[in-house]
Formats: structure tokens, C-alpha cells, sequence
């Protein structure tokens, strides 16, 4: 078996991998990034994500309409883009995902992904991360 990254190189690689995806992918990348790699789960925690043209979409529709309607079309561009993001935080952290959770909210605008990943055994304490844009 492969040795486990170090924690903060772990995230400072998925915080980086997040922004040039988010650039390269949706075309502008978030305010803010946090990583945080808590045992098996990697949080990844991006602010600012909603562009204006969403933003006003959000705001001109009834509330559950625009937030359901952004939601989907959030979904499925991430379910498009699973197999780039399961490769970014593979590569970052050296083993593979097994699942990938995603949220996100029309109210604050942040969004938030999280991957389990088959870490046998190894164990890391809470570190915060956050990246600058």
C-alpha cells in the first residue's frame, strides 16, 4: 500500500485542484475555499459560487422555484463533472473516492462537497485550511 499523504498536503492539493476546476469547469472559481480532512471524510467547502445571472434568477422566481431549479442544474453539472473531481481528490490524496456528496445554497451562496475515501486505517485530527482566491 502506498504511503498516506501528509494532512495539509492532502488539502492544499484538493483546495488548489477545486479552484482550477471550478475556473476551468465553470468558468469562474469561488471567493473562498476551505479543505478540511476529518478521518475518512474530505469536506470541501467553496463561498461565493453563485454567478450574477443565478444570483437574479434565484431572486426574480417564487423561493422554491428558483432554488430548486438552481439546485438541478447544479446536480447535474457536478454528476457531468463526478468523474474530473473523483480524479482531482484521487490524485491529491492517493487513494480512491468512494462517494461524493454535494449541496449547495441559493441563500448564502456556498456550496459543499464531501468525499469518503478508502483511508485504511490512518486517522487525522480536525485541521482548518483556507485557501485564498
Amino acid at each position: 500500500m502506498n504511503a498516506m499523504k501528509p494532512q495539509g498536503v492532502i488539502e492544499t492539493a484538493v483546495c488548489e485542484g477545486m479552484r482550477h476546476f471550478a475556473q476551468d469547469f465553470m468558468g469562474r472559481g469561488p471567493s473562498q475555499i476551505e479543505v478540511h480532512l476529518i478521518g475518512v471524510v474530505l469536506l470541501i467547502r467553496l463561498q461565493g459560487v453563485l454567478t450574477p445571472a443565478e444570483q437574479r434568477l434565484v431572486q426574480t422566481l417564487p423561493p422554491e422555484q428558483g432554488r430548486d431549479l438552481l439546485k438541478q442544474a447544479r446536480m447535474q453539472l457536478i454528476e457531468s463533472s463526478r468523474p474530473m473531481m473523483e480524479a482531482m481528490v484521487q490524485e491529491a490524496t492517493g487513494v480512491k473516492v468512494v462517494s461524493l456528496h454535494h449541496d449547495i445554497s441559493t441563500v448564502t451562496g456556498e456550496e459543499s462537497s464531501s468525499s469518503i475515501s478508502a483511508i485504511a486505517n490512518d486517522t487525522f485530527g480536525q485541521l482548518r485550511l483556507a485557501c485564498p482566491s
